[in-house]
C-alpha cells in the first residue's frame, strides 16, 4: 500500500501515561465528582428539595469521601506513577518562569518552559491533594461527633463547607482547561500524545 504524494504526514505519537496513571485519574475523578454532586444536593436548598432519601445521599457522600485516597494509594505500586509524583513534587527555575508568564498572560512559547508537567499542573496537584486531606480530616470530625468537643465540630463544619465550595470552583477551572486542550485529554484517555503538542507545550520534557 502506498501513500499519495499529497497526503499529510502521519502524526508521531509518544507515550505520556501508562494504565496506572490513567486509572488512578479516572477513579479519583469519579469519586470527586460523586462528592461534589452529593454535596450540592445536601447543601443547596434548590437541589435538596429534589432528594427524597437524604440519609442515603449522606452515606454515599461519606463513602465516596473516605474512598478518595484509595486509588492513589493503590497506584503507588506502579513505578511510572511514582515517577510522575516525583516530577509533580519538584519545582524548578523554569516553573517560576512559567508562572510569571501565566500571570502576565504571556502566551509566547519560549516564555512558558515546562517539563512533563507545567507549573500550573504542579500547583493544582499539590493544592487538590492538601484540600482532599483537609476535607477527609474535617469530615471524620463531623462524622464521629462523640469523639471531639463541640468547638472542634463547629470549626470542622465551617472549614469543610467553605473548602468544598472552593474545590468546586477549582475543579470547574480544571475541567474548563481540559476541555480547551483536546490533545491533553487524549493523552489522559489513551496514554499517548502527538510529538508536535509535546514539543509545543512541554519542551523540557525528557522522553
Amino acid at each position: 500500500m502506498t501513500l499519495r504524494a499529497d497526503a499529510p504526514p502521519a502524526t508521531t505519537r509518544i507515550h505520556r501515561f501508562g494504565p496506572a496513571q490513567r486509572w488512578v485519574h479516572r477513579v479519583t475523578a469519579l469519586l470527586m465528582g460523586v462528592c461534589v454532586v452529593t454535596a450540592a444536593f445536601l447543601y443547596i436548598p434548590q437541589f435538596a428539595q429534589l432528594v427524597g432519601r437524604r440519609e442515603l445521599v449522606v452515606r454515599v457522600h461519606e463513602c465516596a469521601g473516605l474512598a478518595l485516597p484509595v486509588p492513589l494509594l493503590a497506584g503507588l505500586g506502579s513505578r511510572a506513577l511514582r515517577g510522575d509524583l516525583r516530577l509533580l513534587n519538584r519545582f524548578g527555575p523554569h516553573d517560576r518562569l512559567w508562572l510569571r508568564a501565566a500571570l502576565h498572560r504571556d502566551r509566547r512559547r519560549e516564555s512558558r518552559p515546562a517539563g512533563k508537567f507545567n507549573a500550573g499542573q504542579k500547583i493544582y496537584a499539590a493544592w487538590i491533594t492538601g484540600a482532599t486531606l483537609v476535607m477527609l480530616g474535617t469530615g471524620l470530625i463531623m462524622w464521629f461527633t462523640h469523639l471531639t468537643p463541640l468547638m472542634w465540630r463547629t470549626s470542622a463544619t465551617f472549614v469543610h463547607d467553605w473548602l468544598a465550595l472552593t474545590i468546586g470552583i477549582v475543579l470547574a477551572g480544571h475541567i474548563g482547561m481540559a476541555l480547551a486542550d483536546p490533545e491533553a485529554r487524549r493523552g489522559m484517555r489513551t496514554g499517548s500524545v502527538s510529538e508536535e503538542w509535546a514539543d509545543r507545550e512541554h519542551p523540557l520534557w525528557r522522553r
